[in-house]
């Protein structure tokens, strides 16, 4: 039986995260990248779908673990009744072939430990044939083969293992003092097994990447500890081969136990990677800004009609959706699925964003080519003539299409990047055109998206419904923060969507707006931009007070899924989630005064132009 959702750690290379539990047990491994078929799926099922346990004999959770300093090697701990012991994981930087590397230190006494491998190649489902390798004459490691069609892994160790059943088991001892290291390597079945890193050098190596990577940040305010491990958690979601940003490294995780509401989230959405690199920027890692840029310039090419609110981490646009019967899902959550049939939906606001991300990155001195301003100008025109047609909104709601306020302001604040560009930069474009489209967006939405009666915005037009995602609007100047329907808009949202002083998404049987059964835990992130609404209408030490609470919902490795279950104490969806992860990283920033609560698409860098860090009304 997977463990609870917080009992998870991660490693990671870059290509693709592991997820281990306080048992010792990765239960969650794709291979060779984050969205391919996974060969450890437990999490998802139970030992039958593949995991790989290394831990003392006795069983149970460990007594303490941690990252080592500002890294993704991650140490686990158990004090046994026979002594302590240690057990190091990681993921090297990725060279030939990737690498999964556990070291088993012993620190106190002679530990009795278990090795237990039972890969289950596409998603549990394949049991492959497992074999003993040849090893050289004087060879200090026995090595073991493993192949299950296109797939196969190599595991190099200095113990002997039986097979039996396609589980591959050791059982050692390790007394203080001693170093006992495990390698896997993955390869294509078809080419010969590649050379396993060196387990000790992959630490240093390891190490040092992760030592450089965060001593580029470029942030002096409080909570630097949250701040830099979520920095880190962010930076374990790229996809280093492209530049690619996947919003979670896992598929299916629910947002209800045992609800239907379980996605692939192994993909870059747009929107998250738009303030995944706002969050970025904010902190001074300006090439993974880049690099996510030049991603985006090769994946949206073509007709901006065709632009896609998520892509698969490589740029492909097939992202066809299945469930995968054989798996029971996360304690009994089904269906499991894997793929994304939201890839299809329209989302408006997808456009405004991606034009706010192109823009915020000019503005933070990103070097800036005529290919990014024509893309601009392209995603405008297609936006200038549909901004108001009726769209899935950012939530994905798989029930009818709807006038969506978020949808209709992010076009408003698309349009005014645009005329910023101008203003700004000197960028050529016609920007009278462009101020009035910007005011006639502006005037739609004021009219028919606000409540006069009840002082607040709405869901969508003509909806008694609230949503988190207006709290929004003065973030990314739309109107000032002091403006009275946007005071009213934070105290209605904060009213109605509150479930223990933390933010629902929506609730999700208002207006049959979703289409789905079941409901779902609050959004970790909607919280965060409550934070953000306080502190902006002037609630500051209410803002803190929330803010401190959300730091309480991390698990001990500092990482947070998507949602929270408050009745059972209990983070839900995938993780890690990177639109969590950011929202901490930009709500620590607007409260440290490191980006003014109103400054555009959740954190305008703060070398960015004084106009650009204006909060009052626009039009």
């Amino acid at each position: 039986m997977s463990q609870c959702i917080e009992d998870y750690g991660i490693i990671g290379d870059l290509q693709t995260v592991a997820l281990v539990g306080r048992n010792g047990s990765i239960d969650w491994l794709c291979l060779p990248d984050v969205d391919s078929p996974a060969c450890f799926a437990s999490l998802l099922g139970d030992e039958r779908h593949g995991s790989w346990s290394l831990a003392p004999a006795s069983g149970g959770p460990c007594t303490r673990r941690r990252y080592r300093g500002e890294s993704l090697v991650l140490e686990t701990e158990w004090e046994t009744p026979e002594g302590h012991v240690r057990v190091t994981d990681l993921m090297p930087p990725r060279g030939e072939a990737p690498d999964i590397v556990r070291v088993v230190e012993g620190l106190r006494g002679r530990v009795p430990m278990e090795d237990r491998l039972a890969p289950r190649f596409d998603y549990g489902s394949v049991l492959p044939w497992v074999s003993r390798a040849d090893d050289p004459p004087g060879a200090r490691a026995h090595g073991i083969g493993i192949v299950a069609g296109p797939d196969a892994l190599a595991l190099s160790a200095p113990v002997p293992h039986e097979l039996a059943d396609g589980v591959v088991r050791a059982r050692f001892e390790v007394s203080a003092g001693e170093r006992v290291p495990f390698v896997l390597t993955y390869h294509r079945s078809h080419l010969p097994a590649p050379r396993s890193a060196d387990p000790f050098d992959g630490l240093t190596d390891t190490l040092d990447f992760w030592a450089d990577w965060i001593a580029q940040t470029r942030y002096d305010g409080a909570w630097q500890e949250p701040v830099r491990r979520s920095l880190l958690t962010l930076k374990a979601l790229t996809y280093a081969p492209t530049g690619a940003i996947a919003a979670a490294a896992t598929t299916s995780l629910p947002e209800q136990l045992g609800g239907p509401r379980n996605w692939d989230y192994r993909f870059c959405w747009l929107r998250d990677a738009t303030f995944t690199l706002l969050a970025l920027l904010g902190t001074g890692h300006t090439a993974a800004a880049r690099a996510w840029r030049e991603w985006l310039l090769r994946a949206v090419a073509g007709s901006p009609a065709d632009l896609q609110i998520m892509y698969g981490l490589d740029g492909r646009r097939r992202i066809p959706e299945l469930a995968l019967d054989w798996l029971p899902g996360y304690e009994q959550s089904g269906p499991v699925r894997v793929g994304n049939g939201a890839a299809g939906q329209l989302q408006l606001d997808v456009w405004g964003e991606t034009l706010m991300g192109l823009h915020l990155a000019r503005a933070a001195g990103l070097p800036d080519d005529a290919d990014t301003w024509n893309l601009q100008k392209a995603l405008l025109d297609f936006l200038e003539g549909h901004w108001d047609d009726l769209d899935n909104g950012l939530w994905e709601v798989r029930g009818p299409r709807r006038p969506f306020v978020h949808s209709r302001v992010m076009a408003w604040a698309g349009v005014d990047a645009m005329v910023r560009a101008v203003e700004d930069f000197g960028l050529d474009g016609p920007v009278d055109d462009w101020r009035s489209l910007r005011a006639s967006i502006r005037a739609d939405v004021l009219t028919r998206g606000y409540d006069p009666r009840r002082n607040t915005f709405t869901q969508f037009y003509g909806s008694d419904g609230l949503d988190a995602s207006l709290l929004l609007i003065p973030r990314v100047g739309f109107l000032p923060w002091d403006d009275p329907r946007v005071v009213g808009t934070v105290d209605a949202v904060q009213r109605e969507l509150s479930q223990d002083g933390l933010l629902l998404r929506y609730h999700t049987h208002a207006d049959r707006v979703d289409g789905l059964p079941g409901g779902e835990g609050t959004f970790l992130v909607g919280s965060f931009w409550l934070v953000n609404a306080l502190h902006g209408i002037g609630r500051s030490a209410e803002a803190r007070a929330l803010f401190e609470r959300l730091l309480t919902l991390r698990n001990d490795l500092g990482l947070l899924a998507e949602e929270y279950d408050v009745g059972a104490g209990r983070q839900l969806g995938n993780v890690p989630q990177a639109f969590s992860h950011l929202g901490l990283v930009n709500s620590a920033r607007v409260l440290s005064g490191k980006t003014a609560p109103g400054a555009r698409a959740a954190g305008i860098p703060e070398q960015a132009p004084a106009r650009l860090r204006d909060v009052g009304d626009p039009v």
